[in-house]
Parts: structure tokens; sequence; C-alpha cells
């Protein structure tokens, strides 16, 4: 669950004052100096605010904690703290985009955000997606560059992955509040090491409450109505539902692509709202008594 993650302890500490003689490029010494100058990079990067289109609904979600960001730290954030009906819909992408141009179309039909965590690699190899993507209005994550198992890498080695991933995004075009400061494990695989990692490098940790398993495809005995299935048995206030947009090993069918008008109308009848991720990113102001 959600939870809110205090600052590490050398987030003020010398070794944050000693980016003022650090001959290093200003962006790496500012990730170096901890998660609050990684906080005010990400902020300054971003220029000016670029409302999502009008195929986005965006309504913001009644956080418990309500502290932006820095809230999310500390926390590998399979659900969201929230009493609202509400359900955020991520998709992942490392293999191709078989399946994006009905999901697009449905997301956009349905006038429901997404947010769609991608390789460095897919984002090199599929700039002009990036785009529509972000031109659609949704916000885009990093799922590391080449979706290594993080366990099997040193730390300079996961800071490597994370850090050319947000470089990729960035360079593929993808501009205003597209890309956001949210990381998602290559298979789901945390650690609190590791999630105090990319905290450092100024990323909130936003992993899933279910898989429809979609990405297994009919080889591997998944079908739509299984996927369908999957997604209806997680939902809860907060759920956060995990889809991929590609098919894997030259397959064209995209399972979740099929699923997901079906997934999106159930939620409807159920009285749950599909909300933006990026809504977490801005504390919610109390209503006054």
């Amino acid at each position: 669950m959600l939870k809110g993650g205090a600052l590490p302890a050398d987030g003020w500490s010398m070794h944050s004052l000693s980016v003022i003689t650090d001959r290093r490029p200003l962006t790496w010494r500012l990730l170096r100096a901890g998660p609050v100058f990684a906080v005010l990079l990400w902020t300054l990067a971003q220029g000016p605010v670029v409302q999502p289109t009008e195929a986005v609904a965006v309504h913001p979600a009644a956080t418990v904690d309500g502290k932006g960001l820095r809230a999310l730290f500390g926390s590998e954030n399979r659900v969201i703290r929230t009493r609202e009906r509400v359900i955020a819909v991520t998709f992942n992408a490392a293999w191709n985009d078989a399946g994006l141009d009905n999901i697009l179309g449905e997301l956009a039909r349905r006038r429901a955000p997404a947010t769609f965590f991608l390789t460095g690699d897919f984002a090199d190899r599929y700039p002009a997606v990036v785009r529509k993507i972000a031109a659609a209005g949704h916000g885009l994550g990093n799922h590391s560059f080449s979706h290594p198992y993080f366990k099997d890498l040193t730390e300079a080695g996961r800071q490597r992955e994370v850090v050319a991933a947000d470089r990729a995004l960035r360079a593929a075009g993808a501009g205003g509040r597209a890309v956001t400061p949210f990381f998602r494990f290559p298979y789901g695989e945390t650690s609190p090491a590791h999630i105090r990692e990319v905290n450092a490098l100024g990323f909130a940790d936003i992993e899933f409450t279910t898989d429809t398993n979609g990405w297994k495809g009919t080889e591997g005995g998944m079908t739509v109505d299984r996927a369908v299935d999957r997604a209806l048995d997680a939902l809860r206030p907060g759920a956060v539902l995990q889809m991929h947009i590609g098919a894997s090993q030259g397959r064209t069918e995209v399972i979740d692509a099929q699923a997901l008008p079906r997934i999106l109308k159930a939620l409807d009848a159920r009285g749950y709202r599909v909300i933006d991720l990026r809504t977490l990113l801005t504390p919610r102001t109390p209503a006054r008594a």
C-alpha cells in the first residue's frame, strides 16, 4: 500500500553540499545529491504543464497521506491508498506496439487516462510511438532500459538502467508533463534496497495490484475472458491494473487490447472511475471547514 517515506538520512548531508565543487555534469550532480534535488530537477525539466487532451479525464484521488511524490517513496506502491472507488490503468511495453492503436482508441472513447511504462530500448526503437502516447495525453513511466533482472546487476548497473531509460524517453520527443518520475521494476521484482536506490534517483516505484496476464497469449493458456476475470477479481478502491501493449516472440495477437473494452465497461458498471497516476504528484489541498 502507499505509505509515506522519510527522506534518506543523507538527503541534506555534506554529500549533498559536495555538488557545489563537483565538476561532473549538473544533472548527475543533482541526482547524486539525493531525492530532494532530484525531484527539483524533474520539476524544472517539465517546463510548462501540458494539460491532457479531451480524450483523458483527470480527476484527483483522495489519497490519505496527501504528500505528493515523496509520500510514495519507501514503498512498492501496489495499491493507491484511497477510500474512493477509483482504479489506475497501466500498460508495459518492451516488445512491440502491436495493440497500441486499439488501446489508445478505446481509452479515448472511454475518456480514460493511463500510464505507459516503457523500456528505454522500446523508446529508442519506437520514438514515434512514445510521442503518440504523450500526444494522447497519457503519462510515461520508466521500466528500465533493457528489462533485466535487477538482482543480477550491481548498484551502478541498476542506476544506469534507470537513468538511461529516462534519457531515452526524453530523447524520443515526449514533452511537457508526459514523462513522469515513476519507475516500475522489470518482472515486478522489488526489494527494499532497490526501491531506496530508485527513490534516491528521484523516482517513485509504482507496481501493480494485479496483472491480467494477457501477455502470455493463447500459447500460454490465456484468453480474453481470463484476462477480464483477473482484472475484475482484483477490483478494489485504489487498485492498479497492469497490462501490456505488445506481444512477445513475433506474435501479433494482443489479448490485453481485446480485453480492455470489456474491462473499462465493467469498471463503469461497478461505479469505478479510472484516474491518472500523475494526480498523486500534487498534494491535495484539505477542504476548509
